[in-house]
């Protein structure tokens, strides 16, 4: 489905589809050739290679965001970043809060093609 809409609104659908464990909706807003970057990983190509990596982290995540930052491209290109934090349930059942993180998605004719993610979970998980 290609959506030339608001980069904002796709990002933040593609999130809230995620979050609700709604893949088919997820799916439909990216492009043939996605890429995602999480740390700690080599690039996954799908969203069952996420599902299946991010099963070993936690049981869930979700995301409270700070803001979303537009930047236009030439085009029909876009570049979002996102930023909260993050808060969820480690495998072995405790919670965890307030983990820093920042999304980069790139957006081509309203349909993501990249997504790159930087956050603390390593160094809270790490934490004594």
């Amino acid at each position: 489905m290609i959506d030339s809409g608001d980069p904002t609104n796709i990002v933040q659908r593609f999130l809230a589809a995620l979050e609700a464990r709604d893949i088919d909706s997820a799916r439909g807003l990216i492009a043939p050739g996605f890429t995602m970057i999480f740390p700690g990983t080599a690039p996954m190509t799908s969203l069952d290679a996420l599902i299946a990596w991010a099963t070993l982290r936690y049981r869930f995540v979700r995301k409270t965001f700070a803001g979303f930052d537009p930047v236009p491209g030439q085009g029909d290109t876009a570049t979002v970043y996102c930023r909260g934090t993050l808060s969820g349930e480690w495998p072995d059942g405790s919670a965890f809060i307030g983990i820093r993180f920042i999304d980069r998605f790139e957006l081509v004719a309203g349909q993501i093609t990249r997504q790159d993610v930087w956050n603390d979970i390593a160094e809270t998980k790490a934490a004594p």
